[in-house]
């Protein structure tokens, strides 16, 4: 209630508060605050309890953490302000100096520049391995030392998948956790958690959101001492998302499983066309029968999404160029997950990996939109004679 008494510069402060009852609509509110006020002077530092400042999240924060719970069947959830930071941060929030981490060689540019600055000042040793390493050498060979694997199945570069339930499984026996870059996935094509997996990473910029417009990342898991660990390394690095892109993330969840369906069977279309082109060496789609891991994609995958890759026959970097340049309807930038097709090459960022497979040409990403996908062939199509003239 406003105050009754008092002059005008202390009733502006004191009226407009928030109300008692708020009209229910079907998504949460949006609370924009920093200050908590709390009931009495007892309250103010039992924080173990109650809510005490902003940062630890309000009304839509919280509806956002408990829907992505439900989607990765996870005890909790913590949000991050990238997909990035979602990643360092769990690896910030379990490791020490001394421990050593196990990578694969296929994980996101970023996360590799952090493994290799920032990891390694801490004292913490990083060492890649070959994504399609069977994972009983890959944990059998573990050191002592090793308390984390790190997967990103399948990679976003080049999607060679791990079998993650089987490295999982070792891993734990040995004490090891697990850890998946899941973005891939979604939460929704893929559950690492349900695979025996400690850590389920997204960066929800991508197909959460949809819409190519907020930052956000979220880190899952089931054992209360992870989830414990996770919420105290927000708080130790002071991180917080606002109420509003929580919104708008937890809007975009609501729409992903109709999403997802349209980029997947796109994508699919697509990379069944390029198969075809004389230009195309190999197409790198884990859901396309004959490509490489279609069988762990088969086994453990409820769908797929629009990002994949293919190589060209070989071919100098100016006819990559060019059929790029030549595009219309993709869009030539970084992310994905988003409403867009995009196009990117990959062969300069396949160039700071340990381990160098041989594609044949060069390899170009593809994310597939929510366009016609009659339209993105035509498009490509044109690129590829624009390639195939200059590469001849």
């Amino acid at each position: 209630m406003p105050p009754t008494n008092g002059r005008d510069e202390t009733r502006l402060i004191r009226s407009g508060g928030t109300p008692q009852t708020l009209a229910r609509t079907v998504g949460p509110p949006i609370q924009k605050g920093s200050t908590v006020l709390l009931p009495d002077a007892a309250s103010l530092y039992d924080d173990a309890s109650q809510l005490t400042y902003g940062r630890q999240g309000l009304s839509a924060q919280f509806a956002l953490q408990a829907a992505l719970a439900e989607l990765e069947n996870a005890k909790g959830v913590t949000l991050y302000p990238s997909g990035l930071a979602a990643l360092t941060g769990a690896l910030l929030a379990v490791l020490k100096t001394g421990d050593e981490v196990l990578v694969t060689d296929a994980v996101y540019k970023p996360t590799r520049r952090f493994c290799d600055s920032v990891l390694k000042r801490f004292g913490i040793a990083v060492r890649y391995f070959d994504p399609r390493q069977p994972a009983e050498e890959l944990v059998g060979g573990a050191s002592d030392a090793v308390r984390m694997i790190l997967m990103e199945s399948p990679g976003s570069l080049s999607f060679e998948m791990q079998d993650v339930a089987r490295v999982a499984e070792l891993a734990r026996a040995r004490g090891i956790l697990s850890v998946a870059d899941n973005t891939w996935g979604a939460g929704y094509l893929y559950k690492p958690l349900d695979h025996g997996v400690d850590i389920a990473l997204q960066a929800l910029t991508k197909y959460v959101g949809g819409h190519s417009d907020i930052f956000m990342g979220s880190a899952a898991a089931r054992d209360p001492k992870l989830v414990q660990a996770l919420e105290d390394g927000i708080t130790h690095l002071g991180w917080a998302v606002t109420g509003e892109d929580a919104y708008q993330m937890l809007r975009g969840l609501r729409t992903l499983p109709t999403r997802l369906a349209r980029h997947g069977e796109s994508g699919l279309a697509v990379a069944a066309w390029l198969a075809g082109r004389p230009q195309v060496a190999q197409v790198y789609h884990p859901a396309v029968p004959g490509c490489p891991d279609h069988e762990l994609w088969t086994r453990d995958y409820a769908g797929a999404c629009g990002l994949f890759a293919f190589a060209l026959q070989p071919g100098p970097e100016v006819a990559v160029n060019a059929l790029l340049d030549e595009l219309t309807l993709f869009g030539l930038g970084f992310s994905w997950g988003g409403f867009e097709s995009l196009a990117v090459p990959c062969d300069h960022q396949l160039k700071t990996r340990k381990f160098k497979p041989d594609y044949g040409g060069p390899l170009i990403r593809l994310h597939i939109g929510l366009e016609n996908p009659d339209d993105l062939i035509a498009d490509l199509q044109r690129g590829l004679e624009v390639y195939g003239a200059q590469a001849a």
